[in-house]
């Protein structure tokens, strides 16, 4: 007796037959349908394997752009306050110019002596405020020119100290946790003539 069961008739081969196209399960040329079958898995199967890869690939960039976002939202919140901590760095520098131009005798004078004493204070508080967000003095005097941190505004021949070392500072310069903020202005020492 000739079996006339068809492929497809058998429960597990029709499952895995689920979704796939009857024409592919068309030889129309009298051929094989188990040929075509096999043909029709493989085919479906290595459709699975790149849709898989695509997945995995997906999955491995919406990771690599929530790093990203994650890390930029983390510099955001570190350094929010390096344009505002840019301007008050000249009241600063304003402040600390009007205590070195008052002479000692005005110091000593009871009029002005809580006037001055209010100044020192409003520039320790903005010390203060300084330390509390980061931002820190760069320094600069006696040092080897950095020009990561260091401008070089001019030379000034000097016997007693090496080419290339900070022999005055112009204007302070800061950093903000570990960028530059502004960079100090110096004047550096070259060969004497």
């Amino acid at each position: 007796m000739i079996n006339d069961t068809k492929p497809q008739d058998d429960p597990a081969v029709a499952e895995e037959l689920r979704g796939v196209p009857k024409d592919m399960l068309e030889t129309g040329d009298g051929g094989d349908v188990g040929e075509s079958l096999e043909a029709a898995l493989a085919q479906l199967r290595g459709d699975l394997d790149a849709a898989k890869q695509d997945v995995l690939y997906a999955k491995a960039e919406t990771q690599n752009v929530r790093r990203r976002m994650e890390k930029d939202i983390a510099d955001s919140r570190a350094y929010a306050a390096t344009g505002f901590a840019r301007d008050i760095l000249s009241v600063s520098d304003n402040l600390s110019r009007a205590l070195e131009s008052i002479p000692q005798e005005l110091r000593e004078d009871e009029k002005l002596k809580n006037l001055v004493a209010g100044i020192e204070a409003t520039a320790r508080e903005i010390d203060k405020v300084f330390a509390a967000h980061g931002i820190s003095r760069i320094a600069a005097l006696g040092l080897p020119l950095d020009p990561n941190q260091h401008q070089a505004m001019l030379e000034v021949p000097s016997a007693d100290a090496e080419p290339g070392t900070v022999l005055q500072e112009l204007q302070a310069g800061y950093m903000i946790k570990d960028r530059l903020l502004r960079p100090a202005m110096v004047a550096v020492a070259k060969k004497a003539e």
